[in-house]
């Protein structure tokens, strides 16, 4: 039985969005990311993400220019062009925030992955607010905010250490033509190549 027997238009709005996403192979999006660690005042970014499945993503900074956050699906590389610095994550051990955005890597299934699903209106839009099924993850809980065609313009991430990660979305494109070499990084003449803790 649906999670979501109980609010019919809820069940409806979480079905289409995963159609939109889940019918896709690739997509393009303006981001604009605002991280609020707890405590200290909000750090602003941009720049251009691109999603190819399975489980590749690139997330292009102009915002700071240079700054490169790609996956080919085994591993996350991320680039620092301040320090010259390259540093490789397994998928698997991976705790970056960016982590929520995964599902619109794969199959998309709220009702998987996550748990006490609620709406309100947010102007013409509608805010959706989650809970990870699981406690193993570095973030307590997500809001996604869905414009009337099934677009996801917000997503918003609380960690378990009470920072913020909020992604503004704009100017989506599905299925857009992507080589999947964008998706292999290669780290800059002179860079430092380190890996990962975990």
């Amino acid at each position: 039985m649906s999670a979501f027997a109980a609010d019919p238009g809820l069940d409806k709005l979480l079905k289409s969005v995963e159609n939109r996403y889940n019918n896709s192979k690739t997509l393009q999006v303006l981001f604009n990311e605002l991280y609020t660690p707890q405590g200290k005042p909000p750090r602003s970014e941009s720049g251009t993400l691109l999603l190819r499945k399975p489980g590749r993503m690139r997330w292009e900074y102009s915002q700071p220019k240079g700054k490169l956050f790609v996956s080919d699906g085994k591993s996350f590389w991320l680039y620092t062009p301040a320090d010259n610095r390259a540093e490789q994550m397994k998928l698997q051990e991976s705790e970056d925030m960016h982590a929520p955005l995964a599902f619109l890597l794969g199959r998309l299934n709220f009702n998987k992955d996550f748990q006490n699903l609620q709406s309100r209106p947010d102007g013409a839009a509608t805010r959706i607010t989650a809970q990870p099924k699981t406690d193993n993850l570095p973030y307590t809980a997500v809001e996604f905010v869905v414009a009337p065609d099934s677009q996801i313009t917000e997503v918003k991430v609380t960690g378990f250490d009470n920072s913020i990660l909020d992604f503004h979305f704009d100017r989506e494109k599905l299925d857009p033509p992507l080589d999947a070499k964008l998706f292999q990084f290669k780290p800059p003449a002179g860079a430092e190549v380190v890996e990962g803790d975990r």
